[in-house]
């Protein structure tokens, strides 16, 4: 039987290594396809650059477009990135009958539903494992090997830039413009790392985390999200006096049949003595909770060339296995069928409950903790811990911090707007949501 004819749109990291991976296993890969899996057109950006892979019968182009409208390809593999012209590019493989595998999280998370629809109507296939967590299996596992479970909630670590960050201003008591500044250093944050420490990165992956889970269409613009950029070295360290880590979250929670769904991304106070909270560097894991299995972890590389390209060969083995099988016999790349999709509400943050991390600068004198406290009594929030810290010499202002028992976001959210009107408080009132993911 013939070689399923491939294109690829990229050729850089990711690129490369599904390159390597195909050549290296092709023995391995055929047998568990079916057929041999080659990719015979690729287009690259530059032409004239060395390549981390052989292009030894591949024919190279840098128009993309020629690659998708070659009619003799079956599959296109894209991994150039970005919203446009990666969108177009799918959706004209789409509607010329080819299969498409993706690791473009933007292009899944904004544009999926419409890139989905097309599939369908076109019985056609668009993989994405690569997608999210690089080489960890998590939508495999979720879509397939949970696909008895009713999933209450998942929380992992989806990027890894914001990782290795927090993991060193633990254990090296180091600040966070100076982590971020050896974080490029090593390419592990871009030049501008916006996506990576603000959070849209993780929530573009969550997105799709969601969708599957829970059976939901892609709503990237109902994540909440929030970066680590304001985190110091000194909620590090309170945190861990507390008890606490504090990893960089994207969290998705079913609050029960027709109460709707939360999606956040945030800095997350965690146990110290939990999984995710001893998750460090660059990897990437994510924590999913069924009702029947309980809770279930995957840790891996979130990132790197052969194992984000891991994922791809084994979205391109699957296309190939699924080839003579009758589009409604496939297995749903969402979970559901698309017909079948949960129209549950997302809700606002404002509707989570959680306990909270708070810290301030407070005027070192008699009653202004009790202002405080009263303040948040009025709100019905209780309080676990108190940390007042000793003020810095010929500093008037001392830290004080407070872990609060579960409260809701929007009481919490007014009542940290009284304390910061008090005149014995100095600017923001720092806040960090606490969760114990057991």
């Amino acid at each position: 039987m013939n070689s399923v004819k491939v294109g690829l749109l990229g050729l850089g990291t990711v690129g490369s290594g599904t390159v390597n991976l195909l050549t290296r296993n092709s023995d391995e890969i055929t047998r568990r396809a079916g057929r041999g899996i080659s990719i015979v057109h690729a287009a690259a950006r530059h032409l004239d650059r060395a390549r981390n892979c052989s292009t030894e019968g591949i024919t190279l182009t840098n128009d993309p477009f020629e690659v998708v409208d070659n009619p003799e390809l079956e599959v296109i593999v894209e991994l150039i990135g970005g919203e446009e012209p990666a969108r177009e590019l799918v959706l004209r493989a789409i509607d010329s009958g080819k299969h498409v595998v993706t690791a473009n999280k933007a292009l899944i998370a904004k544009h999926g539903n419409e890139i989905f629809e097309h599939a369908r109507e076109r019985g056609v296939t668009v993989a994405f494992e690569a997608a999210v967590a690089g080489g960890i299996p998590i939508i495999k596992a979720i879509r397939e090997g949970l696909t008895g479970n009713r999933i209450e909630w998942l929380a992992g670590i989806i990027n890894g830039t914001a990782n290795f960050i927090l993991t060193e201003m633990f254990y090296e008591q180091r600040d966070f413009a100076e982590v971020l500044a050896e974080a490029q250093r090593l390419g592990y944050a871009e030049a501008d790392p916006t996506f990576d420490i603000e959070g849209v990165d993780a929530a573009h992956k969550l997105t799709i985390l969601a969708s599957i889970a829970f059976g939901i269409p892609l709503q990237f613009d109902k994540v909440h999200v929030e970066g680590i950029s304001h985190i110091t070295r000194d909620d590090v360290e309170y945190a861990e006096e507390l008890g606490y880590r504090i990893k960089h979250l994207g969290i998705c929670r079913h609050h029960g049949s027709g109460n709707g769904i939360v999606l956040r991304v945030h800095p997350t106070l965690l146990p110290s003595r939990q999984l995710l909270a001893n998750v460090n560097g660059v990897m990437n894991a994510v924590m999913v909770s069924g009702d029947a299995v309980g809770s279930t972890l995957y840790y891996g590389p979130g990132a790197g060339s052969e194992p984000t390209a891991s994922a791809v060969v084994a979205d391109l083995v699957d296309v190939v296995r699924e080839f003579n099988l009758e589009p409604e016999n496939r297995v749903p790349y969402l979970a559901f069928q698309s017909h079948a999709l949960s129209d549950e509400t997302v809700l606002a943050i404002g509707a989570v409950e959680t306990a909270y991390y708070l810290r301030m600068q407070a005027l070192d004198e008699p009653g202004v903790l009790a202002d405080v406290t009263r303040i948040l009594g009025n709100f019905g929030i209780s309080i676990e811990a108190i940390l007042q810290k000793q003020p810095a010499p010929e500093a008037d202002h001392v830290p004080v911090i407070l872990l609060t028992h579960r409260v809701k976001e929007s009481q919490m959210n007014q009542a940290i707007e009284q304390i910061e009107a008090l005149g014995s408080i100095q600017g923001r009132v720092t806040r960090i949501r606490v969760e114990n993911l057991e």
